[in-house]
């Protein structure tokens, strides 16, 4: 099966989707598949305007079509509603080979909070675009069950892994962290107005609040919160050690569809206080045992008071924690990849055959 992957968000951006891109590319490429790349480094790009560390590919429609003629591909899966995912989406349909999406972003909330227009205006784009893929790829159950609400029934679920020999409870503390004051409460991501971080800067809860990552709302939040610690954007190893230094991992987003900060807190030992929303209840469950409850020790805190979820949190164990984080694993999300991939090529080929 040869598998074109197209999407908008690349490195050198450091988020989630880029992360799970990246890992799954690279397990595809251990399994043996052939995978070609199509992504905002082969385009002429510009800034995109309010968030100039996202860069968009500049008119990509005949560039994308030569490469995908060139290569050739079963099947496509498009990984963003950007210019490269719109370009792909119609090279697809006027080829008639077949297409998977994925579902990472609510971007319709994403823009009412950045526009202040109802997100239910945004919602018949989103539908438009999906409404030809062979399976919508979502990351947990809630999601898909909120999309077949909205008219896309087709999904199929694709969950999150870690890498288990970065994200692990036994590092050294950073450096940078160790020595603050604590308890030491940590949020890891991208620093923007969706993400909500005003509600966890605003926690009237004591010891150091630390915010790991870079984003349009950077600059602005550091002028605002001059006590609490800023970092920039930290990865690898170097990301890991700032979770082991923490006391607790706070994750203040209301819009996330996942979360893949939180497994990795999570794998690093670190207790999560979090909202009672899509996302943390599809990882922790309501009462942080696991969304199967079937943790024999709590790891997580969710409240609507996210000081009274942090003071649970930092009660938290350790080790409970770490476990319940080493579950989550590429091979197994990479499965449920391949797997929906695998279906929409055979039913094309039972369409074409009957």
């Amino acid at each position: 099966m040869k598998i074109a992957l197209v999407t908008d968000a690349w490195f050198p951006q450091v988020n989630g989707v880029v992360r799970t891109l990246a890992a799954t590319v690279a397990e595809l490429d251990r399994r043996g598949y052939e995978v070609e790349l199509i992504t905002p480094q082969r385009f002429t790009t510009v800034p995109m305007p309010g968030y100039s560390q996202i860069r968009l590919a500049l008119a990509p429609r005949f560039s994308a079509r030569r490469m995908l003629d060139a290569f050739v591909p079963d099947i496509v899966h498009i990984a963003t509603e950007g210019p490269i995912g719109w370009s792909a989406r119609s090279w697809c349909k006027a080829r008639g080979v077949p297409f998977t999406s994925a579902f990472h972003t609510r971007f319709p909330d994403y823009l009412a909070v950045r526009t202040g227009i109802d997100a239910e205006h945004f919602w018949p784009l989103m539908r438009r675009f999906h409404a030809p893929s062979r399976a919508v790829l979502v990351s947990t159950p809630t999601l898909a069950a909120e999309l077949e609400q909205r008219k896309l029934p087709r999904t199929a679920l694709w969950g999150r892994g870690i890498d288990h020999w970065t994200f692990r409870p036994d590092h050294e503390p950073h450096a940078a962290l160790k020595d603050l004051p604590r308890p030491i409460m940590l949020n890891v991501g991208r620093v923007a107005s969706e993400k909500n971080l005003e509600a966890f800067l605003d926690a009237d809860v004591p010891g150091t609040k630390v915010v790991v990552g870079d984003g349009p709302a950077l600059e602005s939040l550091r002028a605002r919160y001059p006590q609490v610690v800023f970092t920039g954007s930290l990865s690898g190893e170097e990301l890991a050690a700032a979770y082991c230094a923490a006391d607790c991992f706070v994750f203040p987003s209301l819009t996330d569809t996942f979360g893949l900060v939180l497994i990795e807190a999570l794998a690093c030992g670190l207790p999560i206080a979090a909202f009672p929303v899509p996302g943390p209840l599809d990882i922790v469950g309501p009462d942080g045992r696991g969304a199967d409850g079937d943790m024999p020790m709590t790891v997580a805190s969710l409240d609507h008071d996210l000081a009274v979820a942090i003071r649970k949190a930092l009660r938290l164990d350790r080790q409970g924690a770490a476990a319940f984080g080493a579950r989550f694993s590429w091979e197994r999300a990479t499965d449920q990849f391949v797997a929906a991939l695998e279906s929409a090529v055979t039913k094309k080929r039972e369409l074409e055959a009957a």
